[in-house]
């Protein structure tokens, strides 16, 4: 669909946007100043948001992905994929986008069941009260936590930022990544996704 209609010679006029494609426009219009990393500082923090985050060239996957899946679903699913392809992580706990974790990394397993450590977990915004006493004696350094859903409870999402063991969070309005590192400061980032 072309989102402007000729009318006559050089004359076009704007067609009418759809309710959620004015949500993303005002969401995308809202965090344009945090654009593909600008202004962070953090080299390792700026690599993640620039080439796993917001990545735009098309992964060997991407064909064989996502086909009839809706734009937030794909776009979410594809940076999963990324995700699972720089942690390379041996257990995946995801009930949702299993063919987009596992193509990322073929040699993890993707469950449902809460392991010992978390290597890479994905859950909803719902599950981050019951998430945030778990984190205490489940997490390491490597441990990267997905929560999707943080435009549903905003103070949950601060709730499971504020927390000690979480060291590096980025906000990306459709999904939030936590990151587990000790050895680094406490930096969140709100990232144009």
């Amino acid at each position: 669909m072309q989102p402007f209609v000729r009318v006559y010679e050089n004359i076009f006029v704007p067609l009418p946007l759809t309710m959620n494609q004015l949500t993303r426009l005002s969401v995308w219009l809202s965090r344009l100043n945090h654009c593909r990393g600008f202004g962070i500082q953090s080299p390792t923090d700026y690599w993640m948001v620039r080439y796993v985050i917001n990545e735009h060239w098309p992964y060997y996957q991407y064909s064989e992905l996502g086909r009839g899946d809706n734009w937030l679903r794909r776009k979410l699913g594809r940076l999963y994929f990324r995700l699972a392809n720089w942690r390379q992580p041996s257990v995946i706990v995801s009930s949702d986008y299993g063919d987009y974790w596992q193509a990322g990394c073929r040699r993890a397993t993707v469950t449902r069941q809460l392991p010992g450590t978390i290597a890479l977990l994905h859950t909803g915004i719902g599950e981050a009260d019951r998430l945030r006493e778990y984190l205490h004696s489940h997490v390491d350094d490597r441990s990267v936590v997905v929560v999707e859903g943080l435009w549903h409870d905003r103070k949950a999402w601060r709730r499971l930022t504020a927390d000690d063991r979480v060291r590096i969070t980025f906000d990306l309005y459709y999904c939030g990544i936590l990151l587990f590192d000790h050895k680094r400061t406490k930096q969140d980032y709100v990232i144009n996704f």
